[in-house]
C-alpha cells in the first residue's frame, strides 16, 4: 500500500506561498501606451480597417507582452489563429469582435465611430394615441362619472343636499350613455357593473336625504330587480327606512323582513340590527307585543344597551311590573367592554407613563367614554320610568333600583339614584325626607357630594331668603287681585312693584292704564314718560302722553308732543291725524302742510296694501287686524305677554275705544283738508274746545299702518 504513497521533499515546506505573486502578463496594462501591437489595434478601430485575411495556418501565433523590463514576449492563440490586432508578417489582424458594440462595415468606408448611432439624429416620438378612438372616449367617461359620484358624496358630507342631489343625477346620465358607448365596443358582459351600481345606489341615497321619497324608492326598486347585482336584497332594509319615515309601518317591517331574509346567518350583527329596526317599527305603531318578541330575540343572541332599554320601554307600556324588573335587570347586565386598567399606569417607568398619558385622550378613549355615558343615561332614564310603578311606593321602587345597581358594574349610579329620588321629594313638597336623604348623601366620599350639598344649599337659601320686597312677586299679586276685580290692592302691590323696580313695562302699562281710568291725567302722563324713556322706539307711549295732555286740556303741550312725535317719526300716519284735527280746530296754518304729508301716506299705504294682497292671492289683509292696536309705530310691532295684551285690551276697554279717532267726525276732517289750497272754515274756538273734550282717550287705538317701501 505504501508504494502508491509519495512523500512531498522538504524544500518545498521552506517555498510554501511559490508562485503567488506571478500572474499573467496579459493584464498588465502599465505599459499599454508602450504596447505597440495594442497601441496599433487601437489606431485600426479609429481609422480604416484592412479587409479580412485569411485564417493563417498556424499552430501557435504569438503576441509580443510586455515584460517588467519593458522587453516584448509573444503569447500564442490557443486556437491557432492569429489573435485580434495582431500583427502576422507585417499584417494587422482586423477586430471583428467590436460588431457587436456598434461598429458596422460602414467603418471600412471611412465614417466617424458611433457606437450609440448618434449621428443619426433624435428618435421619432412615440406614437401618440387616439383621442378619437371609442376605448378613450369610454375610460374618459368612466372618469367623469366617478368624479360627479365623488363630488355628490363630499356635497352630502358638506350639508349641500341640493346639490349632492344634481352631481347625482349628472352621474346617473353620464353613466347611461357610457353603458351605450360601451355596448356599440364591447360585448354587454364587459359592462362595468360595480360603477352602475355605485351611482344607483348613491342616486338613490340623495333621493332619501332630500326626502324625494317616491323617486328613492323607484331608484331602489331597480337595483333590487337587476339580478345581475350580488347582494342588492340587503338595500330592502334602507327602503325600510323610508317607509318608516312616511309612517308606512306594515310596508316597513315587510322590507324589513325581506333584507333579514337576504342576510345569512353568520352576518349576525347585521341580523341584529334589522331586528332592532323591526323593533323600533313596532313601537312606533304602538304594538308593544311584537316590539317585545324582536327585543327578547336580540337579547337572548346578542344583547346590547338599545335593545334593552327599548325593552324596558315596552313592558312599562303595557304595565307589567315583573317584565319591567328583569328587563332592567337584563339591562344593567349589558357588557361594556371597556377596560379601565389600561389607562393606570402600574410602574414608574417613564416609557409607561408616556404611552398611557398618550391614550388618555386619544379617539378609542373618547369613544368608550360616548359608550359609557350613553349606558349611563338608558340606566337612568330606565329607573325613574319604573321606579313609581314597580312598587306601592316610588320610594321603594327607588330602593330596589339601588339594590340592583349596587350589584352591577354601575355603581357610581347608585348615589345618582339617590339624588334622583330626593328630587322627587321635593316635587312632592316632602322637604323633610329630601333634606335627610342629601343629608346623607353630603357625607359620603362620591362624586354626588357636591351635588348634595348644592341642593342643601338652596333650600337652605329659600327657608331664609323670602322677603316682602321681591318686585316680581308684587307684580304677580297684582295680577291676581286685578283678575279678581280688586282694584284697590292691586294698585297697591303693582304700585310696591314699581317702587322696587321701575323698569317693569308691564307694571308701568298697568298704573298708567289705572290713571285713566280714574281720570287723573297728569299722573299717567309720568308712567307713559317712562316707558317712553324706556321704549323709545315705540310711538305708542308718546302718543300717549300727548293724548293725556289733551284730555287734561293742556292743547298747546298736545300739539307740541305731536309735533316732535312726527320728527321723530315722519311716516305715522295717526300722529299726523291727530296734527291735522288739532291744528284745524285751533286755525293754524300748519293744517294744510299736516294735511298735504296725510293725504300722500294714506295714498302710499293704499298702493302698499294693494300689492300685499296681490301678492297673497286675495288672502285676508292685515290692515284691518292691525287697526285697533294701541301701537301707532309703523316700523314696529309690540310684542307682549298675556299679561300685556290684557293691559292693551284694557286701554282699549276704555270709553270711546270701539271706534277710531276719525270715526266720529270724518266731515269735519274732510271739509278742512280735502283742498289744502282752498279756503280754510273757520270754526270758533269754543266749538273747537267742545269737540275735543268730547273725544275719547283711546281714539289713539288706530293701529299701525303699513308703510312704502
Amino acid at each position: 500500500m505504501m508504494q502508491n504513497v509519495h512523500l512531498a521533499p522538504e524544500t518545498d515546506e521552506d517555498d510554501l506561498y511559490s508562485g503567488y505573486n506571478d500572474y499573467n502578463p496579459i493584464y498588465d496594462i502599465e505599459e499599454l501606451e508602450n504596447d505597440a501591437a495594442f497601441q496599433q489595434a487601437v489606431r485600426t478601430s479609429h481609422g480604416r480597417r484592412p479587409p479580412i485575411t485569411a485564417k493563417i495556418s498556424s499552430t501557435a501565433v504569438t503576441r509580443p507582452i510586455a515584460t517588467g523590463y519593458g522587453s516584448k514576449t509573444s503569447l500564442a492563440s490557443s486556437i491557432g489563429r492569429p489573435m485580434t490586432g495582431a500583427i502576422q508578417d507585417g499584417v494587422t489582424r482586423p477586430m471583428t469582435a467590436v460588431r457587436a458594440a456598434g461598429f458596422t462595415k460602414a467603418a471600412l468606408r471611412g465614417s466617424a465611430f458611433d457606437p450609440l448611432s448618434q449621428s443619426r439624429g433624435p428618435a421619432s416620438p412615440l406614437e401618440a394615441k387616439k383621442k378619437d378612438s371609442p376605448e378613450e372616449k369610454i375610460k374618459q367617461l368612466e372618469k367623469e362619472v366617478n368624479e360627479l359620484v365623488e363630488e355628490s358624496c363630499i356635497a352630502n358630507s358638506c350639508g349641500d343636499l341640493k346639490l349632492a342631489l344634481e352631481k347625482a343625477k349628472d352621474a346617473g346620465r353620464k353613466e347611461r350613455v357610457l353603458v351605450r358607448q360601451r355596448e356599440q365596443v364591447t360585448t354587454p358582459e364587459n359592462i362595468n357593473l360595480d360603477l352602475t351600481y355605485s351611482v344607483l345606489f348613491n342616486l338613490a341615497s340623495q333621493y332619501s336625504v332630500n326626502e324625494m321619497y317616491a323617486e328613492a324608492l323607484n331608484t331602489y326598486q331597480v337595483i333590487v330587480k337587476n339580478k345581475m347585482f350580488s347582494n342588492a336584497g340587503i338595500l330592502k332594509m334602507n327602503m325600510g327606512n323610508i317607509y318608516l319615515k312616511q309612517r308606512n309601518y306594515s310596508k316597513a317591517i315587510k322590507f324589513y323582513r325581506m333584507a333579514l331574509d337576504q342576510v345569512p346567518s353568520v352576518n349576525k350583527q347585521m341580523r341584529i340590527k334589522i331586528m332592532q329596526n323591526i323593533g323600533v317599527t313596532f313601537i312606533q305603531a304602538g304594538q308593544y307585543s311584537d316590539a317585545i318578541n324582536s327585543y327578547e330575540h336580540i337579547m337572548s343572541m346578542a344583547p346590547n344597551l338599545k335593545a334593552g332599554y327599548n325593552l324596558t320601554i315596552c313592558y312599562f307600556a303595557i304595565g307589567d311590573r315583573e317584565k319591567m324588573k328583569k328587563a332592567f335587570q337584563k339591562l344593567i347586565t349589558v357588557p361594556l367592554e371597556i377596560d379601565e386598567d389600561k389607562y393606570i399606569s402600574p410602574s414608574d417607568d417613564p416609557h409607561t407613563n408616556l404611552v398611557t398619558e398618550a391614550i388618555k385622550n386619544d379617539h378609542l378613549r373618547q369613544m368608550e367614554r360616548e359608550r359609557k355615558a350613553m349606558a349611563e343615561k338608558y340606566i337612568m332614564t330606565s329607573a325613574k320610568l319604573i321606579a313609581p310603578v314597580i312598587e306601592t311606593s316610588f320610594a321603594a321602587g327607588y330602593d330596589w333600583c339601588v339594590e340592583v345597581v349596587k350589584a352591577s358594574q354601575y355603581v357610581e349610579l347608585a348615589n345618582d339614584l339617590e339624588i334622583n329620588k330626593a328630587v322627587t321629594y321635593l316635587r312632592q313638597k316632602d322637604y323633610n325626607q329630601a333634606v335627610e336623604i342629601l343629608k346623607v348623601l353630603e357625607k359620603k366620599d362620591s362624586r354626588v357630594k357636591s351635588a348634595a350639598a348644592t341642593n342643601l344649599s338652596a333650600l337652605y337659601y329659600m327657608v331664609v331668603s323670602v322677603i316682602p320686597t321681591d318686585p316680581q312677586v308684587l307684580s304677580k299679586l297684582g295680577e291676581l287681585y286685578d283678575r279678581e276685580g280688586d282694584k284697590s290692592q292691586a294698585f297697591q302691590y303693582y304700585y310696591e312693584s314699581y317702587r322696587y323696580f321701575p323698569c317693569n313695562i308691564e307694571v308701568i302699562e298697568w298704573l298708567g292704564a289705572y290713571y285713566i281710568d280714574t281720570q287723573f291725567w297728569e299722573k299717567a302722563i309720568q308712567y307713559f314718560e317712562r316707558a317712553s324713556l324706556i321704549q323709545p322706539t315705540q310711538v305708542k307711549w308718546q302718543l300717549m302722553v300727548a293724548s293725556c295732555f289733551r284730555r287734561s286740556g293742556n292743547y298747546q303741550k298736545a300739539l307740541d308732543t305731536y309735533k316732535d312725535t312726527h320728527r321723530k317719526f315722519p311716516e305715522n300716519v295717526e300722529c299726523l291725524r291727530f296734527l291735522v284735527r288739532l291744528c284745524t280746530d285751533l286755525g293754524l296754518k300748519d293744517a294744510q302742510e299736516y294735511a298735504r304729508k296725510l293725504k300722500r301716506l294714506e295714498k302710499m299705504k293704499e298702493i302698499r296694501e294693494q300689492r300685499i294682497k296681490s301678492g297673497r292671492d286675495g288672502s285676508g289683509g292685515s290692515r284691518g287686524k292691525r287697526e285697533g292696536s294701541a301701537s301707532g309705530d309703523s316700523g314696529q310691532n309690540y310684542s307682549a305677554s298675556s299679561k300685556g295684551e290684557r293691559l292693551s285690551a284694557r286701554l282699549r276697554a276704555l270709553p270711546g275705544t270701539n271706534e277710531p279717532y276719525e270715526s266720529s267726525s270724518n266731515k269735519e276732517i274732510d271739509a278742512s283738508y280735502v283742498d289744502p289750497l282752498g279756503p280754510q272754515i273757520e270754526r270758533p274756538k269754543t266749538a273747537a274746545k267742545k269737540r275735543i273734550d268730547e273725544d275719547d282717550f283711546a281714539d289713539e287705538e288706530l293701529g299701525d299702518d303699513l308703510l312704502p317701501e
